[in-house]
């Protein structure tokens, strides 16, 4: 039977986006991944930058609502900040949802003089998800009932 996963942001755009990419490139199967936000902001240039000098190619997503996938029943839910866990409408099928919060990107490159210097939060984050996303398969077996 096939899994269904959803990771959520607040906005779609970094930590959502980049959860998707490292997930879809774990290639597992009877796995689906998804993310979504609670609002949509486009996905980050930044994060379509860091997540190519890693390898992963995220410039074809596309920043979605929640609500866009009311058809779809999740397994479970990641939540990869704080806000979205919170605020995180009522979703069909009762999903487990798990809240792992990484720090927001954008807010980490807020005070940086150069790009290099922006690009480099994103990176600190981009690779805090890929450790995290590189523990999907034990998490996805601890889950079955």
């Amino acid at each position: 039977m096939t899994k269904r996963v959803l990771f959520l942001c607040t906005g779609n755009a970094c930590r959502s986006q980049m959860a998707h990419g490292w997930a879809n490139a774990l290639a597992l199967p009877d796995v689906e991944f998804y993310s979504a936000g609670i609002q949509t902001h486009g996905v980050n240039a930044h994060a379509i930058t860091v997540m190519a000098e890693a390898g992963i190619d995220i410039s074809d997503h596309k920043s979605q609502l929640i609500s866009e996938f009311d058809t779809i029943s999740f397994d479970v839910i990641f939540s990869v900040c704080d806000h979205a866990n919170k605020n995180c409408p009522t979703v069909s099928g009762a999903p487990l949802i798990i809240c792992h919060q990484f720090d927001d990107p954008p807010a980490l490159a807020k005070d940086a003089v150069t790009e290099q210097q922006a690009l480099d939060c994103y990176r600190q984050v981009r690779d805090q998800i890929k450790a995290w996303i590189a523990l999907m398969p034990s998490q996805l077996n601890a889950l079955t009932p």
